[in-house]
């Protein structure tokens, strides 16, 4: 497998003009996977995605959405009694405003089966999770999932990490803290953006970023800073490359993920992380010239079975 995603796919409901409302799925580590197929092909190995779901419809209705999409799902949980979590969009002030309902989501019991998670990992060149992905498990759980990727990094598989700092799903800043620097300890690409890590860790610019994550374990960081230059280590040498500016920006949603996509293929595909880099930020100022944190690209017409 090229790509093994892990995290928490959720029902999306978007809109709410008249009353309406549009039905989707999205997650923060799916966007990324969404993205990253426009980089990759199906003749290189397939891509999936790991969660955990229910048994009811609306489960079974991500199957097939990951299914019509030709991202293997065949690892995921089905855990009965238990349904995705989901969020609603609405705009509110002329912004979006986001409401979730997730506390007892079934993707919070994904790495309740330590051999489950061992057997998704198992031959994936790489392996994607963010902050997100360990915020939504319990301390065991997160324990087990963190244990499984030190295998399979043992394995040979590369571990990127995107932290998505995210304080209200967390106990408090301690443990976040603290679970950030463990999955940072055991990725060989982080992938933090700048306004999180200033605001909630107190970082001065994105050099400090990316030198605290370097000095944590990881071994090539790409700061992401929204329209502002994308700063990388990597080999212990320092690079700003500046970001074109976007001829459009009608929904920023996704942004961040799909800058991932697009940087996390290119390197899949061989290129340096500078060129990964223009890769990311291109795919990003692609969704967000659109609405919604997914959008469909011509180039996965290869992938999908739909």
């Amino acid at each position: 497998m090229q790509l093994l995603a892990i995290g928490e796919c959720m029902i999306e409901m978007s809109g709410g003009e008249d009353g309406c409302w549009r039905l989707g799925f999205a997650g923060d580590t799916l966007n990324t996977l969404w993205y990253a197929r426009a980089g990759l092909h199906p003749a290189d190995g397939p891509v999936g995605y790991f969660t955990a779901l229910g048994t009811d419809s609306f489960s079974d209705r991500i199957v097939d959405f990951l299914d019509e999409a030709g991202i293997a799902s065949g690892a995921i949980r089905r855990i009965p009694n238990r349904r995705p979590g989901l969020y609603m969009i609405e705009q509110k002030d002329g912004d979006r405003a986001f409401t979730y309902w997730r506390d007892t989501s079934a993707a919070r019991g994904l790495a309740d089966d330590a051999e489950a998670l061992r057997a998704a990992m198992r031959d994936a060149r790489m392996i994607y999770l963010s902050g997100i992905t360990l915020a939504i498990l319990p301390a065991e759980g997160r324990a087990r999932l963190l244990d499984a990727l030190r295998a399979a990094r043992e394995g040979g598989a590369r571990i990127a990490f995107d932290p998505n700092i995210r304080p209200a799903l967390w106990l408090d800043e301690v443990e976040m803290r603290d679970a950030i620097t463990a999955a940072a300890a055991i990725s060989d690409i982080a992938l933090p953006s700048f306004d999180d890590e200033a605001r909630w860790i107190g970082d001065a610019d994105p050099a400090a970023c990316a030198r605290r994550y370097a000095a944590a374990g990881s071994g090539e960081v790409v700061v992401k800073d929204g329209a502002g230059p994308v700063t990388i280590l990597s080999e212990h040498a320092m690079t700003d490359m500046p970001v074109p500016p976007a001829a459009k920006v009608v929904d920023a949603t996704g942004a961040g993920d799909s800058f991932n996509g697009g940087y996390l293929a290119a390197r899949l595909n061989g290129s340096t992380p500078v060129e990964a880099a223009r890769a990311g930020a291109a795919m990003a100022a692609r969704v967000i010239a659109a609405h919604g944190a997914i959008i469909d690209l011509p180039e996965t017409s290869d992938w999908q079975t739909g």
